[in-house]
């Protein structure tokens, strides 16, 4: 409640969580020896119920939490999930980037058992937070060879993120808002893609082919059944496994 930030990183965590090994809380190890892991976190759960409630699930409903708290919708999370041994940050790179484009994003949520709908769905989670430029100076610099501005980006926006994130960027934490009301789980998502307002080469990509850039425009017109779909999509997508035990302390394995 005290930082309005919090409840974006939450959902990411779940996430990525879901999209490596399945939701096995792997994205909370400590990293050990040489082996770099991709976060640290700690359970209070243990005590309470010991041997119960995985660190998976706790990211489960804090990700459902976080949603609900920023004034989206909310859902029944299942519980019973197993923790995972295993956390490498290389396998960061099996995420879906923000340059793929739609066969790429197709290929990587269609690996796990999710569909087109899903891909639309989930990608609504982008209502909430804040992207460094990295993740779209691929847009606004040295696009290729005969734009150095992406096309499909709204000059005024385009010329907006250039100021913010110019070629020789040198502030560390320098990027933008998600979306204006980055704070609040609405649809607006959706009617910046269509406004060409998107910050994403893989949010512009969902006006590519015609089934994608039908569900954006449902969503961007009825937030209601893009709560709905949304819902829908993180219950599927939480329920990707891939855990062996519950672990008595979310930073290490038993």
């Amino acid at each position: 409640m005290k930082d309005k930030t919090v409840p974006a990183a939450l959902l990411r965590m779940h996430f990525h969580d879901s999209f490596i090994r399945g939701c096995d809380g792997s994205v909370l190890l400590n990293s050990k020896g040489g082996n770099k892991s991709r976060k640290g976190w700690t359970s209070k759960f243990e005590a309470i119920c010991p041997g119960i409630v995985s660190c998976a699930d706790i990211l489960a409903l804090a990700a459902r939490d976080a949603v609900v708290l920023t004034g989206g919708p909310t859902w029944e999370v299942h519980k019973g999930r197993k923790d995972g041994k295993i956390s490498q940050a290389s396998e960061t790179r099996q995420l879906p980037a923000p340059t793929f484009n739609i066969s790429q994003l197709q290929q990587s949520f269609s690996q796990r058992g999710l569909s087109m709908e899903d891909l639309v769905a989930l990608s609504g989670g982008h209502t909430l937070g804040f992207s460094h430029c990295s993740s779209f100076q691929n847009r606004i610099h040295n696009f290729n060879s005969t734009h150095d501005i992406n096309p499909t980006l709204h000059p005024s926006f385009a010329a907006s993120l250039k100021s913010i994130c110019p070629i020789n960027n040198k502030a560390k934490n320098a990027g933008t808002k998600m979306d204006p009301s980055s704070t609040t789980f609405d649809n607006t998502y959706y009617k910046l893609i269509l406004q060409k307002k998107s910050l994403f080469s893989s949010d512009q990509a969902l006006l590519t082919i015609p089934k994608t850039k039908d569900l954006v425009s449902k969503y961007a017109s009825s937030k209601k059944a893009f709560n709905t779909a949304f819902v829908n999509s993180m219950i599927k997508m939480s329920s990707i496994t891939g855990g062996q035990e519950v672990r008595k302390d979310c930073r290490v394995v038993n």
